[in-house]
């Protein structure tokens, strides 16, 4: 037998692709010919990472600080997370209960072995980001995606808990502010979901990764009130280090002995010279810098949310994090995987369809991410208003 005819695990087939990633390549393939494209699909910050972030990595390695960390992390770097809890947000965290892993998705590795037996769902929003499902059918779990809409902000809600939990039901995951939608769960909701997740004896799992990220509102964590929660955040996003692939866990007490053994196992340590580089992260100067740029992200969502919505898109929610809008096009397609695909073709704009978030609506919507400069969001709804006159 020729291994091309091996069959490979059932989870292989379980797992869908990112479509962005084929109108990724193929804006690429348009690019390389000489096509101008905006690129509004990739959910990556267009600025370089800061200036006293990208100084503390060359320090580092012309030091030859290049080897194993603990597996929970450099001890400094975990206290200095603690402390922009503190300054941040007024929480106390204690550093113990910090694991630094590479990228967010490395915390959310740890969680799915953590918490998910064969079987067991955890319950999350659809729309929402495919690899927090696709880590759970990892680990033969199961996402049990709840259809949600405008009226609880695109988020679970407490009410969807007490609606939906079954007897298999082990994990409830939220993501605020969220990809793909921008909204957010205000502190009074996820005290709710807390209770009504406490109550039924499961865990609470909240994605933080685009936290800081958020424009009219102040940033929030979940930790303000809910301590036993599982929270994942990232330097990717607000903190603009995403090649540099590093995130951070916190975690229960009584679950980190259990997660640093899982951690020694899956990956031994994050990425040294990153760690390293962001040390520099939540010093002032740096602080300063990405407050400038959120200022930057918050100029471009209030051009584009009202550019988009004028080209009769629908978003009955206005989004207050992150840098992405979720439009529904339901007046314009059915299937918003071939509208992306022409919009790109024909017009040079390079946008996500809704189907890598979700089932529900996910042929009528698509997200626009403003990572890009205000001068090219302009260029590009002038595009999208062509390509629509030419289609009708």
């Amino acid at each position: 037998m020729s291994l091309s005819e091996f069959k490979w695990a059932a989870r292989v087939t379980d797992i869908a692709p990112f479509h962005v990633m084929a109108i990724l390549e193929e804006a690429k393939r348009l690019q390389a010919s000489g096509r101008d494209i905006i690129h509004m699909e990739v959910g990556e910050p267009d600025f370089s990472t800061a200036a006293p972030i990208i100084a503390a990595g060359q320090e580092a390695l012309a030091k030859g600080l290049t080897q194993y960390t603990p597996a929970a992390g450099l001890p400094e770097l975990r206290q200095a997370i603690a402390g922009h809890y503190q300054t941040a947000y007024g929480i106390d965290v204690d550093p113990k209960r910090i694991i630094v892993t590479p990228g967010a998705s490395g915390a959310l590795l740890l969680l799915a072995a953590l918490l998910v037996n064969p079987g067991d769902q955890v319950m999350m929003a659809d729309p929402t980001y495919p690899c927090n499902r696709n880590f759970m059918r990892m680990f033969e779990g199961k996402p049990q995606l709840i259809p949600v809409g405008a009226e609880s902000d695109y988020q679970l809600s407490a009410a969807h808990i007490e609606q939906y939990w079954q007897p298999n039901t082990r994990a409830a995951m939220l993501a605020t502010p969220s990809n793909p939608t921008g909204t957010l769960v205000n502190k009074a909701a996820l005290k709710a979901i807390s209770e009504a997740v406490a109550a039924r004896k499961g865990a609470l799992i909240v994605d933080e990764i685009y936290q800081g990220l958020t424009y009219g509102v102040d940033a929030l964590t979940a930790l303000s009130v809910n301590d036993d929660a599982f929270v994942i955040n990232s330097f990717s996003k607000y903190f603009g280090m995403t090649g540099w692939r590093l995130g951070w866990l916190v975690a229960p007490e009584c679950a980190i002995s259990d997660l640093e053994k899982l951690a020694q196992n899956v990956f031994l340590s994050a990425p040294t010279p990153s760690q390293y580089a962001a040390l520099a992260a939540f010093q002032p100067d740096t602080i300063a810098i990405l407050e400038s740029r959120r200022a930057e992200f918050a100029k471009r969502r209030d051009y584009l949310l009202p550019a988009l919505r004028d080209l009769g898109m629908s978003v009955p929610v206005t989004p207050e994090g992150a840098f992405y809008i979720y439009a529904g096009i339901d007046h314009l397609t059915d299937d918003s995987y071939q509208w992306c695909l022409d919009l790109l073709e024909q017009e040079g704009v390079a946008a996500t369809p809704g189907l890598d978030f979700g089932i529900e609506g996910a042929r009528k919507t698509v997200r626009f991410a403003y990572a890009t400069d205000l001068a090219k969001l302009e260029q590009a709804v002038e595009r999208i208003a062509r390509f629509i006159q030419k289609a009708a």
